[in-house]
């Protein structure tokens, strides 16, 4: 049974790889990640904010990070300590994730304004990096901002970095995109060689005693890979680049639905958080005794089989099948 595939350009052993958490800030968890079977290893995030150390719009900044991706939750307990960090502390760490495993190692970077910035990016690459995510994360709050301009934006930042680096990118989108798959073909059309489907909004919370907005942290469940499903399904061969799921993979059988819908590979990190790093080890068994015993040759033969130009049925993931499922709902009794 084959289950080499590539992503980025990366030749992986198979298609499970870690996506960016805390994890990556302990060697000793790195090196357990690589022995218990993880093809690639991706870091936490650099963010823009540490970078330029911009204080003055701390409160924005605060309010941003409330409602930020799940790694800067769980591993950054006050926005203070993220922007007093020393970014010189990252490049370093990633030398030495470099240095611990063999596997290939992503490094990240979190940012949505344009700035001097996004030359770190070199310096990622310059540090070892195999490969970049760009994670795009964002609130759309700006009243005179309309959603072109909006992309624009974005798709000046991501230029600003693929001129930086010649190792590939990869750029980690939010669902909340008025025309996904437009804008996703025109980032492939900026050279971007992936995208991540999705990164995590975590909500915050009201005290209604205090009158005080509290971030809550959930980690992902099975569930949320519904909405990744779909969306790697509708991308998956009509767009010009590698696609991996990010959210939502905590067994076996979710990663086998993943690659059905088109993902290269297929990131884990909650239930990395939650069972540890040898939890990899069983979801890959899993995954390869699935494969195996409904005989598909390669992970080659089995991803996009379930896509929207293969699927037995599209419609399925179209608005038709939005009707059917209102229609069937029956209340148990």
């Amino acid at each position: 049974m084959n289950l080499e595939t590539q992503y980025l350009g990366l030749k992986l052993k198979h298609p499970l790889i870690v996506g960016a958490s805390p994890l990556a800030d302990d060697l000793d968890k790195v090196r357990q990640l690589e022995d218990s079977g993880a093809a690639a290893i991706t870091m936490y995030s650099l963010f823009e904010e540490q970078i330029t150390q911009n204080m003055l719009g701390s409160e924005a900044h605060i309010g941003a990070y409330e409602n930020s991706f799940a790694e800067a939750a769980s591993y950054f307990p006050e926005v203070n300590q993220l922007l007093e960090r020393d970014v010189e502390a990252y490049l370093e760490q990633l030398q030495k994730v470099k240095s611990a495993v063999e596997v290939p190692v992503i490094a990240s970077l979190n940012g949505t304004r344009e700035g001097e910035w996004v030359s770190y990016a070199s310096l990622m690459e310059q540090s070892g990096a195999d490969a970049l995510e760009l994670n795009l994360y964002f609130l759309a709050t700006d009243l005179e901002e309309s959603a072109s301009d909006l992309e624009d934006r974005c798709l000046r930042i991501v230029e600003a970095i693929r001129s930086q680096i010649s190792i590939p990118l990869a750029v980690k989108l939010s669902p909340n995109f008025t025309a996904l798959p437009h804008f996703a073909n025109r980032l492939c059309a900026a050279k971007v060689d992936g995208l991540v489907l999705f990164n995590r909004f975590y909500q915050p919370d009201f005290d209604i005693e205090d009158l005080s907005v509290r971030p809550s942290l959930d980690l992902s469940f099975s569930n949320e890979l519904r909405q990744r499903l779909r969306w790697l399904a509708l991308l998956s061969d009509r767009v010009p680049c590698d696609l991996s799921v990010s959210g939502g993979v905590h067994t076996g059988l979710d990663a086998v639905k993943a690659v059905m819908a088109g993902a290269d590979s297929v990131q884990m990190v909650s239930t990395l958080l939650i069972n540890g790093p040898t939890r990899i080890a069983d979801v890959l068994s899993e995954f390869g005794r699935w494969v195996t015993e409904h005989e598909y040759e390669s992970v080659d033969q089995l991803r996009g089989c379930m896509n929207y130009n293969r699927c037995p049925d599209p419609e399925a993931l179209e608005r038709a099948n939005y009707m059917r499922v209102l229609k069937s709902w029956r209340p148990k009794h």
